[in-house]
C-alpha cells in the first residue's frame, strides 16, 4: 500500500475537522435549520474519534479505544438526529445517551488483544444499525419532499451498512487478527479505509441536501403569496405553462373560476386591514376544503382570486364554485357584521396554447355579470353562438 491504515485514519480526521467547519458555517449563514449544527458536531466527533483510534499504542488504551469509539460512534448517532431534525421527526435523547453508555461498558469489558475481534463486532453492529437508519430516514426524504440530494445521501450510506456488515461477520468469526493496524491489513483494513473515504463523502453530500431544499423553499416563496400561500400571479403563470406545455392535455376540459370577494374595499377601510387580512385567509382556508390536490389556487392581486380546476367541464364547475360559496359563507359568519360574500365568474377554457391574460378575460366577463347582477352568486360565461 501507498498509505499505512494509520496515515489514513489522521488524514480521515483532518478532513472531517475541516467538514465540520464547513457545517457550521453553512448554519452561520442564516439560511437553515439547525441540522447542519448536528452534522457539524458529528463531524467533529468522527474527526475526534479518528484521530484517537489513529494514535492507538501511543496514548492510553481507554481513550484510543473506550473514548474513540465512542466518540465515532457518537459521531454517527448525530448524524441520524441531524437527519431526522431536518426531516422534522421526534429525536430520542434518551435512546441516544443509553446506547453510547453501553458501547463504552461492552469496549471497556473487552480489553487487550484477545477482546479485539469482540469490540470490532460490537462496533460495527452498531455503526452498522444506525447507517441503515440513516438510509430509510434519507430515502423517506427523498419520497416525501422530492430531494434528489436525498437519494445521494442514501447511496453514500448505504456501502457502509455492507462494509460493517461483514467487518461484524468477519470478527464474529474471528477473521480480523489481534490488532487495527496490524502490517498486513487486507482484507480488514480496506473494509476501514473504505469506510473512512465514505465517511468523508457524505459529509459533503449532507450539504448539498440543505442547499437543495433551501432551493426549493426559495423558489416556493418567490411563486406564493405571503398572506394567504395561495400561488401567485408569477407562480399560476408559470404552472399554466407547464400544463398547457404537455401533449396530454389537448382536448382535456378545463375551468377557469375567477373570483372577488364583494365590497372588500370598504370591509377593510370599516373594519381596518387586519380585519382585512384575515379575510382574505378565512377565504383561502374555505377554498381548499373545496379542492383537489391537482387544482389551483392564485391570488391575482387585492382581493381577487383565481381557480383552476383540470378536467372539469362548466357544470361540474359551477358545482364547485357553490360549494366554494357555501363554505365562506359558513366561515364568515364568525366575523363581525355584515358578512362578506363572494361573486364567482366561471369559464370553461382549452389551457393548451393558452396565455393567462386570455384564460382570465372569459373568466373576467362572468364575474362582471355577477357582479352587475347583484352580486353573491355564481355565473357562467356563456359561449358565443355562430351566425
Amino acid at each position: 500500500m501507498f498509505l499505512d491504515l494509520r496515515t489514513i485514519f489522521i488524514t480521515g480526521a483532518l478532513t472531517c475537522f475541516i467538514i465540520g467547519m464547513m457545517q457550521f458555517a453553512t448554519f452561520a449563514t442564516g439560511r437553515f435549520s439547525r441540522s447542519p449544527i448536528w452534522w457539524g458536531a458529528s463531524s467533529l466527533c468522527i474527526g475526534f474519534g479518528l484521530l484517537g483510534t489513529a494514535l492507538r499504542g501511543e496514548i492510553p488504551d481507554w481513550i484510543s479505544i473506550q473514548m474513540a469509539n465512542t466518540v465515532l460512534l457518537a459521531g454517527c448517532l448525530l448524524l441520524l438526529t441531524g437527519i431526522r431534525h431536518f426531516a422534522g421527526r421526534k429525536l430520542y435523547w434518551l435512546g441516544f445517551g443509553c446506547t453510547l453508555a453501553t458501547i463504552w461498558a461492552l469496549l471497556a469489558l473487552m480489553p487487550g488483544v484477545q477482546g479485539y475481534p469482540k469490540r470490532v463486532a460490537v462496533f460495527s453492529l452498531a455503526t452498522m444499525l444506525c447507517d441503515a437508519a440513516i438510509v430509510r430516514e434519507a430515502a423517506r426524504l427523498a419520497r416525501t419532499e422530492k430531494l434528489r440530494s436525498a437519494w445521494l445521501v442514501a447511496l453514500l450510506f448505504a456501502p457502509t451498512v455492507v462494509i460493517y456488515g461483514v467487518r461484524g461477520l468477519l470478527a464474529a468469526f474471528d477473521h480480523v487478527g489481534t490488532e487495527l493496524f496490524a502490517s498486513d491489513w487486507a482484507p480488514v483494513g480496506w473494509l476501514a479505509g473504505t469506510g473512512v473515504a465514505f465517511i468523508i463523502l457524505r459529509g459533503q453530500a449532507l450539504l448539498l441536501l440543505a442547499a437543495e431544499r433551501s432551493n426549493e423553499a426559495l423558489a416556493t416563496l418567490a411563486q406564493r403569496d405571503p398572506l394567504t400561500g395561495a400561488m401567485n400571479r408569477s407562480g399560476l403563470e408559470k404552472w399554466l405553462a407547464r400544463r398547457s406545455g404537455g401533449a396530454r392535455q389537448a382536448g382535456q376540459p378545463a375551468s377557469i373560476l375567477l373570483v372577488d370577494i364583494d365590497h372588500f374595499k370598504r370591509l377593510n377601510d370599516t373594519l381596518g386591514h387586519a380585519a382585512g387580512d384575515e379575510i382574505l385567509r378565512l377565504f383561502t382556508d374555505a377554498v381548499r376544503g373545496q379542492l383537489r390536490s391537482g387544482d389551483i389556487l392564485a391570488r391575482q392581486g387585492g382581493d381577487e382570486f383565481a381557480i383552476v380546476l383540470p378536467e372539469i367541464g362548466a357544470d361540474e364547475a359551477v358545482r364547485v364554485a357553490e360549494r366554494i360559496r357555501s363554505a365562506f359563507r359558513e366561515a364568515a359568519r364568525a366575523l363581525a357584521p355584515p358578512a362578506p360574500t363572494l361573486s364567482i365568474g366561471v369559464a370553461e377554457v382549452e389551457l393548451r396554447g393558452r396565455g393567462l391574460e386570455a384564460l382570465l378575460a372569459e373568466a373576467d366577463e362572468a364575474l362582471y355579470r355577477a357582479k352587475r347582477l347583484g352580486r353573491d352568486r355564481v355565473q357562467v360565461r356563456v359561449a358565443p353562438t355562430a351566425a
